[in-house]
């Protein structure tokens, strides 16, 4: 199956939106730090807003926010040219729709960073954000925060209390909260490691 340009911009477009939906829906309608259960235990929709990087990491300060966003559009600057490159050369669709993924990702996470603090209230543990609210929204451009919603808690319990350093501390097992932007290049990622390294020799 060939991808062209009209169908790979289609693919973008579509996933943009996906992830762009899901969180405006979670930002209007939850407080901060609010959780769903979607299956008992192991995953819930819980939002939480990260000014830092992917899978709620944090980096320092303004500073290190902007300096993020910053690299993620040349990041997304790049990406764009070398999918252009792929196509000129009719590279294989699967190595394409790859690219496509990383890139949607990390468009996802700018848009919060650039537009959010612009359009957004600020989400608070007992209010839900307004959008375009009086008097502006709670950042300037790219120092919005991202949201993030996803939470699989797959397994928790309390470590042996004969373990180093932490015996008897309470664990949870993959504990990051994350977005369907984030999940875009993990998955663009390891498909293109997995399934198409042949194409990079």
């Amino acid at each position: 199956m060939k991808m062209s340009p009209k169908k790979i911009t289609i693919l973008i477009v579509a996933l943009l939106l996906l992830d762009q939906v899901v969180k405006f829906l979670v930002k209007m309608n939850m407080n901060l730090d609010e959780s769903i259960t979607v299956f008992p235990n192991w995953f819930f929709i819980r939002f939480i807003e990260n000014p830092g990087a992917a899978f709620g990491a944090q980096i320092g300060g303004q500073y290190g926010k902007l300096i993020l966003s910053l690299f993620r559009i040349a990041a997304v600057v790049f990406i764009c040219w070398y999918i252009r490159r792929l196509l000129n050369k009719k590279a294989p669709a699967g190595v394409l729709v790859g690219f496509a993924l990383i890139l949607v990702g990390a468009l996802g996470n700018i848009v919060d960073s650039a537009f959010y603090g612009l359009i957004f209230s600020e989400s608070t543990y007992t209010a839900t954000a307004a959008l375009f609210p009086e008097g502006g929204g709670y950042a300037g451009f790219l120092h919005g925060k991202v949201v993030d919603m996803l939470y699989f808690p797959i397994f928790s319990g309390t470590y042996p209390s004969w373990f180093p350093w932490v015996g008897g501390d309470h664990f949870t097992f993959f504990s990051p909260i994350f977005n369907i932007a984030d999940s875009y290049i993990t998955i663009g990622v390891f498909y293109l490691i997995l399934f198409q390294r042949k194409y990079f020799k």
